[in-house]
């Protein structure tokens, strides 16, 4: 994906990403802030978008959300203003480059985020760098199908990518590479199947 692409999608995005996303998606919302709320600490979470997820965390954690979007940002500050989410701080960010200390997070929540930047192993470079030892990267993603009906609507899709904002054939390989990270639990998510909830440890 082209930085430009990114950011010209995602300002037609953000009027209708709410209505078009929030139930698509709510269960891998659930899941990530369920289980970085359990965890407890700080948690960040790359591509908060318009907020939809932010209001899911339990008070017991403090969450800084960045997004590369000043559209979506926009969103996502009336969201923490509508809640009064006093735990939550939002940045503007590239999420290749994170203006972070080393280990900085107990967990990072990477919702929908992987498949849309320019450069996903520089993404999760970055991610691992500023997670602390132990720490979970919570992702929900799609990833391309191996084979059958699903299959060939990414690849027919795929030539629309840079219209749409995001890769429909993007393998889960990109996001497994790091030998920071390793794999402790993947799923399938609901109703579907279409897309997938990867737990990331930092060794």
């Amino acid at each position: 994906m082209r930085a430009a692409s990114v950011t010209a999608s995602y300002k037609r995005w953000a009027p209708v990403y709410d209505s078009v996303f929030g139930k698509l998606f709510q269960e891998g919302r659930i899941r990530a802030t369920r289980h970085a709320t359990q965890r407890g600490g700080h948690v960040l979470e790359v591509g908060v978008g318009t907020g939809l997820a932010l209001p899911l965390y339990g008070p017991g954690v403090t969450i800084t959300g960045i997004d590369y979007s000043a559209d979506m940002l926009a969103r996502a500050e009336d969201k923490v203003r509508e809640h009064r989410l006093a735990n939550v701080t939002l940045r503007q960010m590239d999420a290749q480059k994170l203006d972070f200390p080393d280990a900085s997070f107990d967990s990072v929540s990477v919702m929908h985020v992987l498949s849309v930047v320019p450069d996903p192993e520089r993404a999760l470079s970055e991610i691992a760098r500023v997670c602390r030892p132990g720490a979970h990267v919570l992702i929900t993603n799609h990833f391309a199908a191996a084979k059958g009906a699903l299959r060939l609507a990414e690849r027919l899709i795929q030539p629309l990518q840079h219209q749409l904002g995001w890769r429909a054939d993007f393998p889960m390989s990109r996001v497994l590479g790091d030998p920071r990270l390793r794999m402790v639990d993947c799923a399938p998510l609901p109703p579907l199947g279409i897309l997938t909830w990867l737990v990331l440890e930092r060794v």
